[in-house]
């Protein structure tokens, strides 16, 4: 019973965490990169991570050639989540392919007749496989990426397959100190449901740029995101206010405070060094899982990076609740 709670609990904040909630495979928008996590979770600019084009295929490159990754994040209600990235330059004509494995494991859970005697357990998992390659648009700073992934969802015997899509466009001129991109995510459709009805991927639109100040060894990101719905925001139950009279006055969302939750905000310090620090902050997040007449800090993130010839280690801590907190952990290395 403690796990299907658990479940519950998890499947409730990844639907309110999409727009509609109305989407499967919602496990695709998590991030299993330790440095993109630290980040604030959102950043799509990162081009020296083999882990970055599982959200942003534009930014695949040679700078990526033999790169492999290995991530792990102890999620909500010890929820384990892991992925694989690995990226190879065929040659210098053709360029680099990139693929990666994520796999989202629920836990076992005990299962039940229509009477409530046990009649054994069962498992709960999401996997996804994804290539992906980009190309640089001819004398130009401009490259184009995409990924295909085969999508898989299995509830005791009940499963579903999926197949889904990512489009980058990616501007970087090793010259300038910035970086612009506009990400299309999870476009596809699910082949196979678990019953007879079909469901939407959790579609996402995102706007990402990173800045490297000159003078400063710090490099700012900003990503908003949820682009293809702009009014996201819904108000807060526990936020509502009772007149003299006993009315409920529902709370009021403003303009600005709709358009703060698709942006989020990190920041690098030292990013080339061999130790860096990383901080990050998710408004959304912060909104949402807010408490009323209580800090809790939800929507912030640290982390930090340890680079040691040709390892590196990365480390983020997620801020959820005050009872809930979650650790990524990622070891790139570099195969050449």
């Amino acid at each position: 019973m403690k796990k299907i709670i658990l479940l519950l609990i998890f499947v409730s904040l990844e639907t309110y965490a999409q727009v509609g909630g109305e989407s499967i495979y919602n496990f695709l928008n998590l991030t299993g990169s330790a440095r993109q996590t630290a980040l604030g979770g959102k950043t799509i600019t990162l081009l020296d991570d083999v882990n970055q084009p599982i959200w942003n295929p534009s930014t695949i490159s040679q700078n990526l050639d033999n790169l492999i990754s290995v991530n792990y994040m102890n999620y909500l209600a010890d929820l384990n989540f892991a992925s694989v990235s690995f990226a190879h330059m065929v040659n210098r004509n053709f360029g680099t392919i990139h693929s990666s494995l994520t796999y989202l494991n629920y836990g076992n859970f005990i299962s039940a007749n229509e009477n409530g005697e046990e009649t054994g357990s069962f498992k709960a998992y999401d996997f996804a496989l994804s290539v992906g390659y980009s190309y640089n648009i001819f004398k130009s700073d401009i490259f184009i990426g995409a990924n295909l992934k085969l999508i898989n969802s299995v509830i005791e015997n009940y499963s579903s397959f999926g197949v889904g899509s990512d489009i980058g466009f990616l501007y970087f001129n090793e010259y300038e100190p910035y970086v612009v991109t506009l990400v299309v995510r999870n476009i596809g459709y699910q082949v196979s449901t678990y019953n007879e009805d079909r469901e939407k991927l959790p579609l996402e639109i995102a706007l990402g740029a990173s800045y490297k100040l000159e003078n400063v060894p710090i490099t700012w990101h900003f990503t908003l995101d949820n682009l293809q719905k702009w009014n996201i925001a819904k108000s807060n139950p526990s936020n509502a206010s009772t007149d003299i009279n006993g009315v409920v006055n529902e709370e009021k969302i403003s303009f600005f405070d709709n358009s703060i939750r698709h942006f989020s905000v990190g920041a690098e310090i030292f990013p080339e060094g061999a130790f860096n620090l990383r901080l990050g902050y998710n408004f959304r997040r912060s909104k949402e899982l807010m408490l009323v007449d209580s800090r809790t800090f939800a929507g912030f993130t640290a982390g930090f990076g340890l680079k040691m010839n040709k390892l590196k280690f990365n480390y983020a801590f997620s801020k959820y609740h005050p009872a809930s907190n979650s650790s990524t952990f990622s070891l790139q290395i570099n195969l050449n």
